[in-house]
């Protein structure tokens, strides 16, 4: 059973509301000779007639729609009484609902006009007379029935209750204008109540609230506390009133603005119809046709160009995918399919650009020179490499890079992969997406515009490891860079093959180790050594200083730096395997120059090492930084880095413990067993070199790698760590002037290592002219520089007894020779003492034989 009020006429809502505040129904409820206004008793007995989503305000008119038995029997029951209790369910769903099913509180409420539906439902009007509370439930079959206390209302007219009823009001208006739903009538009569009970009732029964709301509302008794939660619930519903009206406003905004744009636009259509102009996506259109027709292109790529201007001819002006279309039809449109440059296979010009624009790197210039001689042989049979360009940072990769493509004749383009951790970034994202674009290879490739330029991939050891969801772009590189996919290589955007065979792939690393082994498999690795003292002097001289003058205004008056004077800068202010710090140094001496000119003062036109400290400050570094002597337990290894080798000193000391060993200086895994191996072999040839045994028993030994904020790691530094030990343990100095490198054994076995080239550069730079090396390293000497192999005393060695015979300052062995000498003595001579005894016996025995 429920309130029909969504069905209800204008004109009986009308009627209803009228009944609620007037006398004009007044007959409808006094059928039986009771009168409708009558006082009830404090204590009556009724029957109850429970009811679904709805609640019953006293003096409140409601139409009800009766279907079940029980409620059908409960109004017959109330026959001559004309009076029912009626109360509210808790929940919907409960069909029979019994006392527990109920609120505690109701509304005694009189019988009006009683009409018997079609359906055979009975619809009746009643009107709510007092709020009445449950005493107790005397019937439950053939219909429930209960005994009630009537509930009387206290008289509240002060001044508080009157500003209450006030706000109520207002804010009951405010709901008004906003809910088209809700009579404006129903303001009216709020406004000519008085009461401040009824009009919390009358509020109440109006505005759209669910059941918990209204019956919280009965069950205030106090008229002012049912204001105070009426005034609560007022403020709720209008905020959400107002919030749904700016969102209606919005919204119809926007579909005004898009009425009035689609009216505008078709009279634009109209104007340029009659004056023979056509519309603006026809023109562009006919456009992209011509310049299709004009565009030669793959028979697959055509055919999806045609297609996509076919959707774009057909799609409406205001079409959210017109310019997603339009943009990709531009993309196939300006991309290169078959525009390619012609090679120039011109070997001595190749050389000649080659060497003009780089001093050195003869395996490069070797490598790139037999390229272009296999292509003026073979022609377009010969497959394009792809290289790798490996070695520290400023020795010339990318300019290498680009000086070849000068020498072919292609155009140059690069991008940087270093931190790429996105595969869309390498294959684009899929068209389904907002603001998709294609990925970098397939951008470059519009900007060469040919499909044959240099590609460079620079810093490329430095890609993102990551395999997220986002994809690993190091396995994306694989389908690029591989002869046998990348002549149809399949973009995401574009979702078509594309042809990236004819171009000559060259990438950057500064090292090896973080690129992908399918990614380094497919790579040709050229290495870049770091330049030497004479190198880089030479290229200062050639490139440097003439960039450098001119790039600050000096052309004119030009300034000579002295062969002295670029090699002061060259060694106590620059430490690197590569120029670019020595060309910032020299930038900034000409710039001080610069400054001086610009001001009209006196400057040097010719600098000598003097002048550096004025331009340059003091040295910052120290040329051949070794010790002042030979020291006792400290020996000098060479580490290789991504920016060449570095001399690396490792200190041994000793003191008393319990043989304990102690590694510090960020030692990685490796190096802290290369330490432990060191020690072990020490430990072997203890009697050797004349250590006694429990000298290990009763010392600690600690171990410490200089620049301990550098981590470290790698097995090659084992014998210098071994030498370092050795020289503590018998207190003999270490020659300061010597280096050394390589992996050891337990027993002593010297074993080769990696990056000689880099560490012999950092020996011959920092002033070293012995340097011990593992003998199966021998074949890496072709990779060094002459001069360097002049400079330095090379001792290849395959165990550790030759390099302490090398490194030492004296023979540790010797200790041992002397020792097995005075025990030799003490043992003839202790036989010298024992032989006459012997002698004397025998001639005492012999008379007595």
């Amino acid at each position: 059973m429920s309130a029909n009020r969504d069905y209800l006429t204008p004109e009986l809502r009308n009627w209803l509301i009228a009944a609620s505040f007037g006398d004009g129904l007044q007959q409808s409820f006094e059928g039986n000779g009771n009168s409708a206004n009558a006082p009830l008793p404090d204590v009556l007995e009724a029957p109850v007639v429970p009811l679904r989503e709805t609640v019953i305000y006293p003096r409140a008119v409601m139409p009800l729609s009766i279907g079940r038995d029980r409620s059908l029997r409960a109004i017959e029951a109330a026959g001559e009484l004309g009076l029912i209790v009626t109360i509210a369910q808790k929940t919907f769903d409960t069909t029979d609902p019994r006392p527990s099913d109920l609120y505690p509180m109701g509304t005694a409420s009189r019988l009006g006009r009683t009409l018997r539906m079609p359906d055979g439902t009975t619809s009746l009007l009643v009107r709510g007379q007092s709020r009445v509370r449950i005493v107790e439930w005397t019937q439950a079959t053939p219909f429930l029935a209960a005994s009630v206390q009537v509930v009387r209302e206290p008289e509240a007219h002060t001044p508080s209750t009157e500003a209450l009823m006030r706000a109520a009001l207002s804010l009951f208006e405010r709901v008004i204008r906003l809910n088209q739903s809700l009579p404006e009538e129903a303001f009216v009569y709020a406004m000519n109540v008085d009461d401040p009970g009824w009009l919390a009732d009358l509020i109440a029964q109006t505005i759209p609230l669910d059941v918990s709301r209204r019956q919280t509302i009965l069950e205030a008794i106090e008229p002012v506390t049912r204001l105070q939660k009426l005034s609560v619930m007022l403020a709720k519903e209008l905020d959400v009133l107002e919030l749904e009206d700016r969102i209606q406003l919005q919204v119809q905004n926007e579909v005004d603005k898009s009425q009035r744009e689609i009216f505008l636009r078709e009279q634009m259509r109209a104007i340029q119809t009659e004056l023979g102009e056509g519309d603006t996506n026809t023109q562009e259109v006919a456009a992209l046709r011509e310049r299709l027709r004009a565009k030669a292109m793959p028979d697959v790529a055509h055919a999806k160009a045609e297609q996509e201007l076919a959707r774009l001819g057909r799609m409406d002006g205001m079409s959210p995918e017109i310019s997603m279309t339009r943009s990709y039809i531009d993309w196939l449109l300006d991309l290169p399919w078959t525009e390619q440059t012609q090679d120039r296979v011109d070997v001595k010009l190749a050389e000649k650009t080659l060497n003009e624009r780089h001093y050195g790197l003869p395996k490069v210039k070797e490598r790139i020179l037999e390229h272009i001689a296999v292509r003026q042989l073979a022609g377009e049979k010969m497959r394009t490499p792809i290289i790798c360009f490996v070695g520290p940072p400023g020795t010339g990769k990318t300019s290498m890079a680009r000086s070849i493509a000068d020498s072919l004749g292609r155009k140059f383009v690069r991008i940087s992969v270093g931190g790429v951790h996105d595969e869309a970034e390498i294959r684009g994202h899929r068209r389904t997406y907002i603001g998709a674009l294609p990925g970098r290879i397939i951008q470059t490739m519009k900007r060469a515009g040919t499909i044959n330029p240099l590609f460079v991939l620079d810093e490329i050891d430095k890609l993102s490891d990551t395999n997220g969801f986002r994809g690993d772009p190091a396995a994306a590189l694989l389908e690029v860079l591989d002869p046998e996919q990348n002549h149809e290589f399949e973009d995401h955007y574009l979702d078509l093959p594309y042809d990236l065979s004819k171009v000559m792939w060259v990438t950057t690393a500064n090292i090896l180790d973080p690129i992908p082994p399918a990614l380094y498999d497919r790579m040709e690795i050229i290495e870049f050594p770091g330049y030497v003292e004479e190198e880089k002097l030479e290229i200062a001289r050639r490139f440097l200083v003439p960039r450098q003058t001119e790039e600050n205004g000096l052309t004119g008056t030009p300034v000579t730096f002295g062969d002295d004077t670029l090699k002061h800068i060259i060694r106590e202010y620059t430490y690197e395997a590569g120029v670019r710090n020595l060309e910032r140094e020299i930038a900034t001496v000409c710039r001080k120059v610069a400054r001086k000119l610009a001001e009209k003062q006196s400057f040097p036109r010719r600098l000598s090492p003097v002048m550096l400290h004025k331009f340059l400050g003091p040295p910052q570094f120290d040329f051949g930084m070794l010790e002042e002597k030979d020291q006792v337990g400290v020996a000098n290894g060479v580490a290789w880095s991504e920016a060449g080798g570095d001399l690396m000193p490792i200190e041994v000391t000793l003191v008393e413990g319990k043989g304990g060993l102690m590694l510090t200086g960020q030692l990685g895994d490796v190096m802290q067993e290369s330490a432990q191996a060191a020690l072990s072999y020490a430990r072997s040839i203890s009697s050797n070199i004349g250590i006694k045994p429990h000298t290990f028993e009763k010392s600690d030994i600690h171990v410490h790698v200089a620049e301990g904020a550098v981590p470290k790691d790698g097995p090659s530094a084992g014998i210098t760590m071994a030498t370092a030990l050795v020289s503590a343990l018998t207190r003999t100095p270490v020659r300061r002037d010597v280096a050394m490198t390589g992996e050891i054994t337990l027993r002593g076995r010297v074993l080769p290592i990696g990056g000689l080239k880099e560490k012999l550069l950092a020996a011959h730079r920092t002033g070293i002219r012995t340097f011990i090396m593992p003998k199966k390293n021998a074949k890496d000497l072709e990779e060094v520089p002459k001069k360097i192999q002049r400079d330095l005393t090379l001792v290849m060695v395959s165990t550790m007894d030759e390099v302490l015979k090398t490194a030492m300052a004296r023979n540790v062995f010797a200790r041992r020779t002397k020792r097995r000498l005075s025990s030799i003595k003490r043992q003839k001579a202790k036989i010298t003492r024992q032989k006459p005894i012997v002698r004397a016996k025998k001639r005492v025995e012999k008379p007595a034989s």
